[in-house]
């Protein structure tokens, strides 16, 4: 591990400090940024994210579409915020300001704090002679709250040159309290042939200033520069945000031109994981967090909780960052594929983790916790074993919970050594939209089902043979609705006693002015883990 006094990192830590400060902590309040813009620094918007019952984060990144930063931004530049009960700041609840910093591409993560539970706010930022777009926020109620009604979509995989950002446009319609992104915000790649929108630059992402680029780019886009501003975010990653089927500190797809100049992986994850945290709207205290261990292992905890009242816990979790390798790959030297499992004695090894053996333990704890709601699972990928092969024996795909039968197999125990009645699993990553029952055994059929499972398709990302998804959900009959041809976000409404979910889907997301209509609809009665179509 690396000096935990290394200059670099004591520099970061104190940025990162900065940028959680709720008013001009480090007395670095100048005159950069007082003066008059020459175009306008809020060009990627603002978001909130990470609600607590009397907080929340405020973000934006200081980045004039021309004429740059002050002092060629080399140097902090003071940003006001303000956030109010109104649209026209006429009752403002707090106020502050704190550093953009160089050193976090002049990001800003204001945790504003003493707000009132279940409150819808306005918020925006100020600096010098120029005002942010307002942004739109809520707060959790309290948590011994009974709240009516929770309305949150879930969303993941949006790669740029697959097409145009009109599901985000369209979710601005649908009066969410919150949006879940299950990752790959963006894709390391360079331009996809035959793209329907392209990278100003061509080549594969692997500097911070590359990611840094190719989230801002993201950021500019005007629908999910809106449907950020419309509610909070609670965000986590998966592979693309690094590098394509990286396990933890194991690189992943070994293409010769996806490799950066020294090879170091580290480094490469490293820098993704910081522009990942400069441009999303989370808590400083855990890029901090990330940096004391050291550059060697850059970990940043992006698992958490969060307690919707008495009516839902929402656990939102990371199987990228601490999985052990993958094995056993039909695309050598690819490390990911379908495999064979009764051909390979490691894929049931019973010491393998997808979670790693930390976050498996918080995440005991917390079910052992869970208000008595509905405890909702929002993780990357799909959760239930789905058999690629037709007949007898089976063919799983090994990047997901397939490729750690052991792994999964203690998370539904503990879902039901704690009694947890109304589990719901939210997933994405496969850009197809499965259905189905959480299974308390999955290798065997007739095992009582503990929980459902809605796994998304994509804001954009093409499906790998969506020809085939008809065969497979014929395979696995725990699931019971499957679809791999449209692109779009899923809908779920939480009430004490039911959940309603809608699939909502894209008519052709390769257009801008794509419409937008409900692909099925799907029931989950309160006390019954089964799921019905609507």
């Amino acid at each position: 591990m690396s000096d935990p006094l290394d200059p670099h990192r004591r520099q970061l830590l104190k940025a990162a400090a900065a940028g959680a400060a709720a008013a001009g902590l480090l007395g670095l309040a100048g005159c950069a940024g007082r003066g008059r813009w020459d175009s306008d620094p809020f060009s990627l918007g603002v978001a909130s994210g990470s609600p607590l019952a009397d907080s929340v984060v405020l973000w934006t990144r200081l980045l004039p579409a021309h004429g740059g930063l002050p002092d060629g931004g080399r140097s902090p530049v003071p940003v006001r915020w303000e956030i109010a009960h109104d649209e026209g700041f006429s009752r403002i609840a707090q106020r502050g300001e704190t550093q953009a910093l160089p050193q976090l591409a002049h990001s800003v993560h204001v945790e504003a704090q003493g707000l009132e539970p279940d409150r819808w706010y306005f918020y925006r930022f100020h600096a010098g002679d120029a005002t942010s777009p307002v942004g739109r926020t809520r707060t959790l109620p309290a948590p011994d709250a009974q709240p009516a009604r929770l309305r949150l979509s879930y969303a993941s995989c949006q790669r740029w040159e697959h097409g145009y950002y009109a599901a985000w446009r369209h979710m601005r319609d649908e009066q969410l309290d919150l949006v879940m992104f299950l990752g790959d915000y963006i894709y390391e790649y360079p331009n996809a042939t035959a793209a329907v929108r392209s990278f100003p630059t061509l080549g594969w992402v692997h500097t911070l200033a590359q990611y840094r680029e190719r989230h801002a780019m993201h950021r500019g886009d005007p629908d999910l520069r809106a449907m950020h501003a419309q509610c909070p975010w609670l965000v986590t990653w998966d592979d693309h945000e690094v590098q394509n089927d990286y396990a933890g500190p194991t690189e992943g797809d070994r293409y010769p031109l996806n490799m950066n100049a020294s090879g170091d992986f580290a480094a490469r994850r490293a820098a993704g994981y910081q522009a990942w945290y400069e441009h999303m709207p989370v808590r400083a205290a855990e890029f901090a967090r990330a940096l004391a261990h050291g550059a060697a292992r850059p970990d940043l905890r992006v698992h958490s909780r969060y307690r919707f009242g008495r009516l839902a816990d929402l656990l939102l979790l990371d199987s990228r960052q601490f999985r052990d390798p993958m094995v056993c790959s039909s695309r050598a030297p690819r490390p990911s594929g379908y495999g064979v499992p009764a051909d390979c004695p490691a894929w049931n090894d019973p010491r393998r983790s997808l979670l790693g053996a930390a976050q498996e333990q918080w995440l005991d704890a917390q079910l052992a916790q869970t208000g008595g709601g509905w405890t909702v699972l929002g993780q990357q990928t799909l959760f239930g074993r789905r058999d690629a092969q037709a007949g007898p024996g089976e063919m799983l795909w090994n990047d997901g919970w397939d490729g750690y039968p052991a792994a999964r197999a203690r998370l539904t125990d503990s879902l039901q050594k704690h009694s947890i009645r109304d589990t719901v699993v939210l997933g994405g990553d496969v850009h197809e939209n499965w259905v189905g029952h959480v299974k308390a055994d999955y290798s065997r059929p007739d095992s009582a089902a503990i929980g459902v499972e809605f796994c998304g398709t994509s804001i954009t990302s093409h499906s790998g043979a969506p020809e085939v998804v008809a065969a497979r959900l014929a395979e696995n009959p725990h699931f019971v609705f499957a679809d791999g041809w449209k692109r779009g976000y899923g809908v779920a409404e939480f009430t004490p006693g039911r959940l309603s979910t809608s699939l909502r889907v894209l008519d052709d997301a390769k257009r801008r002015d794509a419409q937008v209509s409900t692909l099925a609809r799907f029931a989950v009665e309160r006390g019954r883990a089964r799921v019905e179509r609507a």
